[in-house]
Order: C-alpha cells, then structure tokens, then sequence
C-alpha cells in the first residue's frame, strides 16, 4: 500500500475575484486552464494543470488564507518566475534555510503562500 503521487491542490478565494485568479495562475504562473467537469463547473471556481500539477480553486464566502499551509511548486525556471509575479505586484520573501536549496515564498492575489523551489535537476 502506498501513496504513488499528489493529483492536485485545493486553494480557495473570495467572491467576485474570478479574473484575478485566471490572471495571476494563467498568465503570471503559467498554468493551462482545464475545463471542470459539468457537475462541479456549476459551484463556480476553476482548474489548473501545468504538466502533472493540478491546482484546483474554489470559490470560499468569508475566504482567510492560511498563514503557514501552502503548496510547494518546483520549477525549471525560478528567476524568470519570481519576475513575473514581482511584476504582477506579488511579494517573493526567499529562504536560505535549506542549505543548498534555492526557494522561497510568493502570495497569490488573495492572500494564499506558496513556495517555489527551483528544480536542481
């Protein structure tokens, strides 16, 4: 029995923020919009996928973003990514705690931590 590999993450945010969202995980992170099945497209919110990563986001009336839970995103291209969410007019705070580890935190749009990690393949 094992756990062979993370589908997706749930983020939430706030009512009437829909453009926000399509924009900064569309065109700041780079992420595809997928169409959510007909079931779930009618509680509103919307789906991502980049290759094998799946970011789900839901509508949350009364939406706080969590000031310590986060996903973890590697990434090919680190610099190039934190440009683009500086850009956007996102805040990048990068750790060293992790010796010979190159990442750091951003905030999406609402409020929601997520860390980027370049990839050291």
């Amino acid at each position: 029995m094992a756990v062979v590999r993370l589908d997706h993450v749930q983020l939430a945010y706030p009512p009437g923020r829909y453009d926000d969202a399509r924009r900064f995980y569309g065109e700041v992170m780079g992420f595809t919009e997928v169409a959510k099945p007909a079931a779930m497209a009618v509680r509103g919110g919307m789906w991502f996928q980049a290759g094998p990563v799946g970011i789900h986001l839901g509508v949350e009336p009364g939406f706080s973003p969590s000031a310590k839970a986060h996903p973890a995103f590697v990434v090919d291209d680190l610099d190039e990514r934190v440009a683009r969410v500086t850009a956007a007019g996102g805040t990048w705070t990068p750790s060293d705690e992790l010796p010979g580890v190159r990442r750091g935190h951003i905030t999406d749009p609402f409020g929601n931590r997520i860390e980027l990690i370049a990839d050291r393949a």
